[in-house]
C-alpha cells in the first residue's frame, strides 16, 4: 500500500487547456464524432548531452485527469467568449474524463519516437487533456533526466536538491523535488515536497545571515549548535579555513557531548577547500564530520571533482538542477494514432508519425539493455514490454507509487543500460531503437493510401 497522500488535482480545472483544444471538442461535438482514439506521447529528438530521457511525472498526471473537470466559472467564462453552442455547455458541466492510459512506468530510460504513454478515450476527451499530458510529463521528465545525470556524476555520494527557490514557480519546485527523488536525488530542502510526496527526507543546513547577526562567527556556530547538536556548520560566510578551525573549537568546547556532523562549503575553489579542510579536520581527530559542498554545481563541476579526488561527501545542487540549464525544455509531441477503429499518421516532414496502438519491447543480453523495438500493441517480441496499463475508464490502476520503489525502479533501469549511455559525454553510437515488421507495414501502406488520396486532391 502506498504511504503517499492523495495529491489533489492542482490542475483540475479544464481550462488548463489551449484554446483550440476547446474548439476541437466543440467541432468533434457539433459532427458526432465521438469514436474512441489514441494519442501517443514522444520526444522526437534526444536534448544535446542526453544518452537517454527518463520517464518522469505519470502518478501527478494521473491524479490531474481523475480530477479533470469544469467548474461553473469555468463555462462562465467560456459562454463569454462567444465562440461555443450553447449544447456544449450542457456537456462541460458534467465533463469527466473516461479513458484510458498505457504508460512507461516512471524512472524507465527512454529514447526518441518511443511511446512514453498513449491515451485511449472519445476523441474529444483525449484532445482535451493534450496541454495537460504534455505538461506534466515533460518537465518531471526533463528534470528527473537531469538529476540522473548529477547523481551519476557523484559516484554514490548523495545529493541534496536545494534548487526551489530558483526553480520557474511554486509548481516546478515541488514536482521537481519529486522527480530528483525518482531519479536517485536523496533529500530536498524544500518542505513542502517533504510534506507532499512522503518519503523524501527534508534536510538543511544554516543560513549566512545567522552567522551574520552575531558578532563572532564562532559565537554563532555555538548558539546554533545549542538548539540543532547534529547540525551541518556553514563555515564560509568570512574566510572558509578559518570557520572550519571555528568549528574545531566548537567541538572542542563541546568535547565529548559533540554532535556536529559537518561543514559546508558553498563557495570558493570547492576542490582546494575540501582538501585543506579535510586535513586540518582529520588533524583535530574530526574524521566523522562530513563535508558538504554547494554553490553553482552540475554535473560537469561534480564530475571533476570528484576525478580530482576531493574529499567531499555529500554534493548540494540548486539551480542548475532545477532548471535544467543545460536542456530546459523537450521536443515532445502527443499525436493521433488511430481513431474509429482505423490507424491514423502524419506524414509532415521530418514529423512523421507511426500509426495504431503501440508496445515497445526492450531486449537484453548479460543484464545490460541491447536494443529496443517499437512494435504494435498486440504484437509479442522478443524482450520485456515496457508500456504498462495505468488508468482505465477514467481510474487509476493501482494506487499511487512509493517514491522509493520509483527511485529502486529507476536505479535498475539505469544500471541496465549500457555504460556508454550512463556517461556524461555524449555517446558515440545511440542505442538502437527499431520498428517491427508489421508496425512498418502498416505505416508504409497507410502512408501509400494517404499520399494517393493527397495526389488526387492536388
Amino acid at each position: 500500500m502506498s504511504n503517499s497522500p492523495k495529491a489533489e488535482g492542482r490542475g483540475a480545472c479544464g481550462l488548463f487547456a489551449d484554446l483550440y483544444e476547446l474548439t476541437m471538442l466543440s467541432a468533434y461535438d457539433s459532427f458526432h464524432m465521438g469514436e474512441t482514439a489514441t494519442f501517443s506521447l514522444f520526444v522526437r529528438e534526444l536534448p544535446d548531452c542526453r544518452n537517454f530521457l527518463l520517464a518522469c511525472g505519470l502518478d501527478d498526471l494521473l491524479d490531474e485527469l481523475e480530477s479533470f473537470h469544469f467548474q461553473s466559472d469555468d463555462v462562465a467564462y467560456l459562454r463569454s467568449l462567444g465562440m461555443f453552442p450553447e449544447s456544449l455547455f450542457d456537456e462541460l458541466h458534467s465533463f469527466r474524463f473516461t479513458g484510458d492510459v498505457f504508460a512507461l512506468a516512471e524512472g524507465t530510460p527512454f529514447f526518441p519516437h518511443e511511446p512514453i504513454l498513449e491515451v485511449t478515450a472519445p476523441i474529444g476527451q483525449a484532445q482535451i487533456v493534450e496541454t495537460l499530458v504534455v505538461n506534466q510529463i515533460s518537465l518531471q521528465t526533463i528534470l528527473a533526466s537531469k538529476a540522473a545525470r548529477v547523481v551519476a556524476a557523484a559516484a554514490g555520494r548523495p545529493v541534496v536538491d536545494f534548487g526551489a527557490r530558483r526553480a520557474q514557480g511554486l509548481d516546478a519546485a515541488l514536482k521537481g523535488a519529486r522527480a530528483f527523488a525518482i531519479a536517485g536525488v536523496t533529500g530536498t530542502s524544500l518542505l513542502a515536497a517533504g510534506a507532499r510526496y512522503y518519503g523524501i527526507p527534508v534536510t538543511g543546513t544554516m543560513a549566512h545571515s545567522f552567522v551574520q547577526a552575531f558578532d563572532d562567527e564562532l559565537e554563532a556556530f555555538a548558539a546554533f549548535a545549542k538548539l540543532y547538536p547534529r547540525t551541518v556548520l556553514l563555515v564560509d560566510t568570512y574566510d572558509t579555513l578559518q570557520g572550519v578551525r571555528n568549528a574545531i573549537e566548537l567541538a572542542r568546547r563541546i568535547g565529548e557531548d559533540c554532535r556536529l556532523t559537518g561543514v559546508r562549503l558553498d563557495s570558493g575553489d570547492l576542490g582546494a577547500l575540501s582538501r585543506t579542510a579535510r586535513s586540518i579536520l582529520d588533524q583535530a581527530g574530526l574524521q566523522r564530520l562530513k563535508i558538504v559542498a554547494s554553490g553553482g554545481l552540475n554535473e560537469t563541476r561534480i564530475d571533476a571533482l570528484i576525478k580530482a579526488g576531493a574529499p567531499i561527501d555529500i554534493f548540494g545542487v540548486g539551480t542548475d538542477m532545477s532548471v535544467s540549464a543545460d536542456a530546459p525544455c523537450l521536443d515532445i509531441a502527443y499525436k493521433l494514432t488511430e481513431f474509429a477503429g482505423s490507424g491514423r499518421m502524419k506524414l509532415s516532414t521530418r514529423k512523421r508519425t507511426m500509426p495504431g496502438r503501440k508496445q515497445v519491447f526492450r531486449r537484453t543480453a548479460g543484464g545490460l539493455a541491447i536494443g529496443d523495438v517499437v512494435a504494435r500493441r498486440d504484437e509479442r517480441c522478443e524482450g520485456v514490454p515496457l508500456l504498462e496499463p495505468a488508468m482505465a475508464s477514467g481510474r487509476r490502476v493501482e494506487a499511487r507509487a512509493r517514491i522509493s520503489d520509483l527511485r529502486d525502479h529507476s536505479s535498475a533501469m539505469i544500471a541496465a543500460l549500457p555504460p556508454r549511455l550512463r556517461a556524461l559525454e555524449a555517446a558515440e553510437r545511440p542505442y538502437p531503437v527499431t520498428v517491427s515488421d508489421r508496425l512498418r507495414a502498416d505505416a508504409d501502406a497507410l502512408a501509400a493510401r494517404l499520399g494517393c488520396a493527397r495526389s488526387k486532391s492536388e
